[in-house]
């Protein structure tokens, strides 16, 4: 009856579960015995894992996949509790016993000093594998070895840095025009959506050499392209605490149906592209130096990459590229404005430092002023940096990261973790930890990160781990920086935000980003 009623709990609105569950209870005597067989399985790895580590303890038993699945809606409300209460925990999950941690010394040791120990893992892939494919954030290996050093180059080129920041000083001023009509028709904006919008355009501009024109509404095929996307991404963070994911696929009912549908809509969109973009480099006789976008860079250098390299293999390059330069900062800026409007005092000094480095003569456009907004610029505006990293901290893009353990381990705090053990880190739980942050660790103070005399100061990235840190750390993060400090630069200067309704409370959406559930809907005024 116990896990009878957990089940009927938490799975009350998934379509599948009416199926499961018609099918456990009848006849009725197997319910039971279905019951019986997991408490008793439940209780055979918890009692081998006491037996088997007399001689180094095994981290405390925190949790199962039930409290997960109950508490799927605050997930990351639900590690953060746990890691009040023990800086590393293990669950009992749908497959075996995961080790959480947000102790730095920990995620120094899984994501640098034993780097090799811990990789994605066959489950994690398979989870992944329909979305993401063998995409850099999905692989180990020779793969992302092959990915990895070819985005390093690219991330590195002038031609790139150059390219990046004209298209995200035109995008942030096709933002700020948007919201300008919103201001006039006395209307609010879901900004998150328009950032989502606008981080895709230029993602596919600086990535694909694509004009894509999402936020100017002239393609039809990108919005739809975004729900499917967004809601496959949600679909796949389910999978890590749904014990039935892989009958629902092989049964094509419930979110799995529907996955399967939204990845046609993903295929289609984004296999139109990479044949385009053969088309193009077929009948063009160019200089692979002189491509300045990092998809022809992949199909010129495929052959050096690993064996059978495909259309299917180059999707998922894309994809991956597209969750890391659209989801991530998309997201963040939505939460910065979320931060700003709770702490109207912060979005007023950002202004007024906008305005002092930039200096714009009066009556200024908004594409004129967006070009004001050059790397010189940016640097200066110590104040606006500290306050995207402060909203990284407590709102950071990917809330937890796994990793699989290859072999049997012992962490520096001297616990053991066994092969197959899923370990994550926490960064959203790690933002909000006292020990590493202070008594106001759950307050939102860009001053934190600000010396004396008010230049930024970064923090280690085992503490603030919202990049990842060591071999995996992410490649983009100068870029994610600077298309998220002009487009607050730009629209900061221009306008005035508050929430559209201040009573409604602002809540996560338990996905592979951390994006604010049902938008943010905000009104905007002109300065």
């Amino acid at each position: 009856m116990i896990m009878s009623t957990f089940i009927n709990i938490a799975f009350s609105d998934s379509p599948s579960m009416s199926f499961l569950m018609g099918f456990l209870y009848s006849p009725p005597s197997l319910a039971a015995v279905a019951t019986t067989l997991v408490l008793v399985l439940l209780l055979l790895k918890v009692f081998h894992g006491r037996w088997s580590s007399r001689e180094r303890p095994l981290h405390p038993l925190a949790g199962t996949i039930y409290h997960q699945i109950l508490n799927r809606k605050r997930l990351h409300h639900y590690y953060t509790e746990l890691a009040l209460k023990h800086t590393t925990f293990r669950i009992l999950g749908a497959r075996g016993f995961e080790v959480y941690t947000s102790d730095p010394a920990n995620v120094e040791y899984i994501l640098k000093t034993n780097f090799e120990n811990y990789g994605k893992g066959w489950y994690q892939t398979k989870i992944m594998s329909g979305l993401l494919g063998d995409g850099i954030f999905a692989v180990d290996g020779e793969k992302w070895r092959h990915q990895r050093k070819l985005a390093s180059y690219d991330f590195s080129t002038r031609a790139l840095r150059e390219t990046s920041s004209q298209v995200f000083r035109s995008n942030a001023a096709k933002l700020a025009r948007i919201i300008s009509e919103s201001v006039s028709n006395q209307e609010a904006v879901d900004v998150q959506e328009l950032f989502m919008k606008t981080t895709l355009d230029s993602i596919f501009k600086v990535a694909f050499g694509t004009d894509l024109d999402n936020l100017g509404g002239k393609n039809q095929e990108g919005p739809r392209f975004i729900r499917a996307f967004d809601q496959s991404n949600a679909i796949i963070f389910r999978r890590y605490g749904d014990i039935f994911w892989e009958i629902e696929r092989a049964l094509n009912i419930g979110p799995e149906a529907k996955i399967k549908r939204n990845i046609q809509i993903i295929d289609d969109f984004i296999y139109k592209l990479i044949h385009e973009k053969m088309k193009q480099l077929a009948c063009q006789d160019v200089d692979s130096e002189e491509r300045k976008d990092i998809i022809s860079r992949f199909l010129i250098f495929s052959k050096e990459g690993p064996k059978n390299i495909n259309a299917r293999y180059l999707r998922d390059i894309v994809l991956n590229i597209i969750i890391a330069g659209k989801d991530t900062t998309a997201a963040t800026l939505a939460w910065f404005l979320y931060m700003l409007c709770e702490n109207p005092l912060v979005q007023e000094k950002i202004a007024q430092e906008v305005t002092e480095v930039i200096g714009p003569p009066p009556g200024i456009s908004m594409a004129e002023f967006a070009e004001l907004v050059t790397e010189e610029s940016l640097n200066k505006m110590h104040y606006l940096h500290a306050a995207l990293t402060e909203t990284l901290r407590l709102h950071p893009a990917v809330a937890v990261d796994y990793k699989s353990c290859l072999s049997d381990d012992t962490l520096p705090d001297g616990f053991r973790v066994k092969k197959g053990y899923k370990v994550g880190y926490l960064p959203y739980a790690m933002g909000r930890m006292k020990f590493l942050w202070g008594e106001d660790a759950e307050k939102f103070r860009p001053e934190r990160w600000l010396s004396d005399d008010g230049i930024f100061q970064p923090a280690s990235p085992f503490k603030f781990a919202s990049f990842q840190a060591g071999p995996r750390i992410c490649l983009g993060k100068d870029f994610a920086y600077k298309q998220m400090k002009i487009s607050a630069a730009v629209l900061l200067h221009f306008f005035t935000f508050k929430l559209a309704n201040e009573k409604k409370r602002v809540r996560y959406k338990t996905m592979l980003t951390l994006h604010i559930s049902n938008g943010l809907h905000l009104r905007a005024y002109n300065r």
